[in-house]
């Protein structure tokens, strides 16, 4: 794809601080907010090429703001797209590029491990326009073309997955989507740009939930798609007429959340990847889910295709959902929240929280077990998340 959002050939860590930002006549160092809805024009002539895309300009705030607009360019340099659509949370970018891109009778082939919401969304709404889709084991990507069949307009996969950490080889997935004329999206909010860039691989968009760790301090709610132009105008179109858009303010919070971006992200991968050692370590603890252990059956391909492994693993530890919200309950300082992507290190049990919505079969078949708990690490002093965790996991042993 060609890369003209980032014509300098600046690195991603300039990127993040610079791209997207056209000073005003006020010439701002600072990125400015523009909280109005609306915007004036010097004549009539010139409001009716602005309303009809004659003359590129800002005519209503629902789907044209400066401010959602320097996100949007940043956030397509960073992940090496031509266009980015910000919309107003994660689950609405996925229900923005499914409006705009399928129709009744459509098929969608995805993960069976992708967060609830969106499974809940695949099945119940968009099953109600008609569209269908199945979903196969993430990493086996025989079984992804076996499910793809002439009605498939969609590969959706999560990667790594929540809460398991399974990986996809991206590359290899987009070769098979293409050769059946099938489009990939893949949602990265788990590895952000900084280290995981999809639409280099061969991806055709790029689906981010804002609200994580584009923000990194849980501060708004948000969403974004990246890719060609060809593919977000059709996106567009549906935030502009549906009307799932980003406000001034929380467009304003990601863009100076992403100036700290990679910075955050390596700390959150040297947190995790120690606080997954020392779990594995634990007795308490029968099973430790992250990609950047070397027992990970996906470790390989992680490290082929990432430049680090994530803040979010998963472990079971043993007595099952019992021994779980024990675990969970002895906590002090952790945050028990479903949310992720925070400074903050939050915990939560997904089989009654983040994937509670879904089937008892749907559970088993995405590994979420009574015993799993799911751990996003933050930027605290990994001594005090040892010695927190550690009060619930002894107790275990104790009982």
């Amino acid at each position: 794809m060609r890369d003209e959002s980032n014509p300098q050939g600046w690195s991603l860590d300039t990127l993040a601080i610079r791209a997207g930002h056209e000073r005003t006549f006020e010439q701002e160092h600072s990125e400015p907010i523009f909280p109005t809805s609306s915007f004036v024009y010097g004549s009539a002539a010139e409001a009716a090429r602005k309303f009809s895309g004659e003359e590129p300009g800002n005519v209503y705030s629902r789907f044209t703001n400066p401010t959602v607009s320097t996100f949007e360019k940043r956030l397509a340099a960073l992940e090496g797209g031509e266009r980015c659509v910000a919309t107003s949370s994660g689950m609405s970018a996925i229900l923005a590029t499914a409006l705009a891109l399928l129709s009744s009778g459509d098929e969608i082939v995805a993960s069976r491990s992708l967060f609830g919401s969106t499974v809940s969304l695949f099945d119940k709404y968009l099953g109600k326009l008609g569209i269908t889709t199945r979903y196969v084991e993430l990493s086996n990507l025989d079984a992804w073309e076996a499910a793809i069949t002439p009605q498939t307009r969609l590969l959706f996969v999560e990667t790594p997955s929540n809460p398991l950490s399974e990986v996809v080889d991206i590359a290899a997935l987009a070769e098979l989507a293409h050769q059946h004329e099938v489009l990939l999206a893949v949602d990265n909010c788990f590895l952000t740009p900084a280290l995981q860039q999809p639409l280099a691989l061969g991806a055709d968009l790029v689906i981010h939930s804002a609200t994580k760790y584009l923000d990194g301090q849980g501060r708004a709610v948000g969403g974004a798609v990246v890719g060609s132009h060809a593919l977000l105008e059709e996106v567009f179109g549906v935030v502009r007429t549906c009307g799932p858009c980003m406000s001034p303010f929380n467009a304003w919070i990601f863009t100076k959340g992403l100036e700290t971006l990679s910075l955050r992200m390596r700390a959150h991968c040297e947190n995790a990847l120690a606080l997954a050692q020392w779990l594995q370590a634990h007795p308490a603890v029968n099973k430790v889910y992250y990609s950047g252990l070397p027992d990970h059956p996906q470790h390989e391909q992680a490290k082929r295709q990432q430049k680090g492994f994530g803040a979010v693993l998963g472990f079971e530890v043993i007595n099952g959902r019992e021994g779980a919200w024990q675990v969970i309950d002895a906590t002090r300082m952790l945050s028990i929240t479903g949310n992720l992507g925070d400074v903050k290190t939050t915990i939560t049990h997904p089989g009654t929280t983040t994937h509670g919505r879904l089937s008892e079969a749907q559970k088993e078949a995405a590994g979420i077990a009574e015993g799993l708990v799911r751990v996003a690490v933050g930027l605290e002093s990994l001594t005090d998340i040892k010695r927190d965790l550690a009060l619930g996991l002894d107790s275990l042993l104790s009982d």
